[in-house]
């Protein structure tokens, strides 16, 4: 089955009537774990970015809880996969500046982790790929924005 593009799929909803609407929704909310979270986040966090963004750092701090820093190995993994999920929750979200305040607390959380992960090779690197790319989407912003910015990244 092929997918409509969203421009179809706009019409088309114009058409239904509220209730058809609703059951739509609902129906997209129980298949996929991703649509709920977003539905989630439209209906009850889109109002207020800054909890949002503070309820997303609680959630990153119980992954850095329980990580395994026994090896550099399990930490990669837990690593990339808190990465997985900052891209999908700022992904939700219609502000820009949310990814850059995640991925800059990922990056001051990671500076904290012990073992430290600048003595492995992959981890730092990885480290230093987030750098650049926050140094990327700073370039977007306003310059005051720019500049609150750039003073955290020289702080890292």
């Amino acid at each position: 089955m092929k997918a409509a593009t969203i421009v179809t799929i706009k019409k088309e909803l114009q058409h239904l009537p509220k209730e058809d609407l609703l059951q739509l929704c609902l129906r997209l909310g129980r298949f996929k774990k991703e649509n709920k979270e977003l539905l989630t986040y439209l209906l009850f966090q889109a109002h207020d970015e800054e909890s949002y963004i503070e309820s997303i750092k609680e959630t990153l701090d119980e992954f850095f809880k329980v990580m395994n820093t026994d090896s550099y190995f399990y930490m990669k993994k837990t690593i990339r996969k808190i990465l997985r999920q900052i891209k999908t929750f700022s992904r939700y979200s219609i502000t820009k500046t949310t990814e850059v305040e995640l991925l800059i607390y990922f990056c001051q959380r990671l500076n904290e982790l012990k073992p430290n992960i600048h003595r492995n090779r992959t981890l730092d690197n990885l480290y230093k790929r987030q750098i650049i790319s926050i140094e990327k989407k700073i370039t977007g912003f306003h310059e005051d924005l720019q500049y609150d910015y750039r003073l955290q990244l020289e702080k890292l």
